[in-house]
């Protein structure tokens, strides 16, 4: 059995020396990681909470025996960045464009460790793996990251994790038996904890998350114009406004307390 230890160490040093390694401009907080059954039931779940045709597991990888998945939070300046309303910050770009860079250079080398211990393992592309008319995947990194217990859904429909949502999710599957991380019992949304909220709703300025629902058309529509404008970057479709300097943007606000005003920086 892989210790979970030292997947874990190898997520964190690698994710440290990246910044250094690349020279990037993006810098980030050390990423929080869980695990998850392949044959866990919620997988099959999904087909009908995403959609019919969400693989699981073992849809992508017949001997899987593990999920592995975790959060790559970024620094706290770019949130700060993207606070004020209209297009994206440079900075929340930049950040976007590399960290899914990471993920992907991050998947290859947990893949290559498991690999040189004897397993197998599938390394996952961190986006743009969706279908562009339903704007929908068939492998949700946030659903799948959901079932392991990384987090749970806020009112912007995005994980929150125990630090927080502002960042980006990466997973990989491998045949290494790894004991499953146990879900939380408690909502880490305090709109879904029953307390008035809406932050995130009130800094979607461009009417894709209202009160009433989420118009996935409108919000896609954004993420283009934000990828136009950013295209010398690499593909820079993103936003993030609804994730920045909010009470859940940090940490699991939950943990403080339930009061809004308390969560604000």
């Amino acid at each position: 059995m892989v210790v979970k230890s030292v997947i874990s160490d190898e997520i964190a040093a690698y994710a440290a020396r990246y910044q250094e390694l690349l020279k990037t401009e993006t810098t980030w907080r050390t990423p929080c990681l869980a695990f998850a059954a392949a044959d866990d039931p919620l997988f099959d779940k999904l087909k009908t909470w995403v959609r019919p045709t969400h693989a699981a597991p073992r849809d992508l990888m017949a001997s899987a025996r593990t999920v592995i998945t975790y959060f790559i939070p970024f620094s706290e300046s770019i949130a700060l960045s993207n606070q004020r309303q209209g297009m994206v910050s440079r900075q929340w770009a930049v950040g976007y464009v590399e960290t899914n860079r990471l993920i992907v250079d991050l998947n290859d080398y947990i893949a290559t460790v498991l690999r040189k211990a004897g397993f197998d393992a599938c390394a996952l592309p961190p986006t743009h793996n969706y279908d562009k008319e339903s704007l929908m995947s068939d492998w949700s990194h946030r659903h799948v990251a959901f079932v392991a217990g990384l987090g749970t859904f806020g009112r912007h429909n995005l994980l929150i994790t125990e630090k927080g949502c502002c960042g980006r999710l990466g997973s990989l599957l491998t045949d290494a038996v790894i004991d499953p991380t146990g879900r939380p019992f408690n909502e880490f949304c305090l709109h879904r904890l029953g307390v008035a909220c809406g932050a995130c709703v009130e800094h979607c300025s461009f009417g894709a998350l209202q009160s009433k629902g989420f118009d996935r058309a409108r919000c896609y529509a954004v993420l283009q114009k934000n990828a136009k404008r950013f295209s010398s970057l690499g593909v820079a479709d993103a936003c993030g406004k609804c994730l920045s300097v909010v009470p859940c943007s940090f940490e699991n606000p939950a943990k403080k307390g339930i009061s809004r005003e308390d969560c604000f920086l």
